[in-house]
């Protein structure tokens, strides 16, 4: 299946790479931006890629439109509602990498079966792929009243695109951890981490659950390592930095979430480290979401 890519920037150009090197049922059938002079579209060029540089009224006057049945937006939210009301009378399928959350949140790992035949599909943020899968892994086993997420990632992976995004970052990650996740309640929080050399991605998962007998804390445990190889198929960066940590929780801690009956806090501690086909190894961030965004991608052309 032939799919366009809108955004050449640092996560458009990844993921376009993805597709050449990686796609199976894929082929890239154009990368699509708005800046002549961005390296994203002269790579393209240089490997044979059509492109337009008159954004998404470019992509529809492309002679090969017509062929294309996946558009990959890696613009922004804002960008995003516009591509989305431009592409609507196509027949097209769109995999959102922005934050605009206007289709439903997909996280591979969770809960891509029952969004195969969404006509706009929502990539949540990179916390939220990263995180998403840990809380879904301890909410089947036991119940979520409270999730928080932490994601760190290096301040020279963030582009305009992810520092326009913050406020939406927070948003739509909280959001997915309640309806995709399965918390009760959900919390984000990211950090543009300055430190130099860039550190690679950290996320952290902190889940508030009642799980009073040894079975269950060992259950849970299993739960999430199982979780982060399924994760890693396709992402092969993504691993525990430290082994599943399940300690008691104190009243005070019961009280700040308005739940007594918790017995325990799990705290998970990831760290994603990126594939480097088009950015640096540190940018885990943004590797997650196009390693995401093409699993997504093949198993909608195999349903096809």
């Amino acid at each position: 299946m032939k799919v366009a890519v809108i955004g050449s920037g640092n996560i458009g150009t990844d993921l376009m790479i993805k597709v050449l090197r990686l796609g199976e049922h894929l082929e890239m059938g154009a990368l699509v931006g708005i800046d002549p002079t961005s390296d994203g579209l002269a790579r393209a060029d240089r490997l044979g890629v059509p492109t337009t540089a008159a954004g998404v009224e470019g992509l529809l006057a492309m002679p090969g439109f017509s062929d294309v049945g996946i558009v990959f937006d890696a613009t922004s939210a804002g960008a995003h509602h516009a591509n989305a009301r431009a592409l609507a009378g196509h027949d097209v399928r769109l995999v959102d990498l922005t934050p605009a959350a206007l289709g439903p949140f997909v996280v591979p790992a969770v809960n891509l079966d029952a969004h195969l035949d969404a006509k706009d599909v929502n990539m949540v943020t990179c916390g939220g792929q990263a995180t998403i899968p840990v809380v879904a892994a301890i909410a089947r086993v036991a119940p979520v009243p409270y999730a928080e997420i932490v994601a760190s990632i290096a301040s020279r992976s963030a582009g305009p695109g992810t520092r326009a995004n913050i406020d939406e970052f927070t948003e739509t990650t909280a959001a997915a951890i309640t309806s995709v996740g399965g918390a009760a309640r959900g919390k984000a929080v990211i950090v543009l981490n300055p430190a130099e050399p860039p550190l690679i991605m950290r996320d952290t998962v902190l889940c508030l659950v009642d799980a009073p007998g040894p079975a269950a804390r060992r259950d849970i445990t299993d739960s999430v390592e199982r979780m982060v190889a399924t994760v890693a198929a396709y992402v092969p960066g993504y691993r525990l930095k430290q082994p599943v940590q399940v300690v008691p929780v104190t009243d005070d801690v019961a009280t700040l979430v308005g739940d007594r009956s918790v017995s325990h806090q799990v705290s998970v501690f990831l760290e994603v480290e990126g594939a480097a086909h088009y950015l640096p190894a540190y940018a885990g961030n943004l590797d997650i979401m196009t390693s995401a965004a093409l699993r997504v991608g093949e198993r909608m052309a195999v349903r096809a």
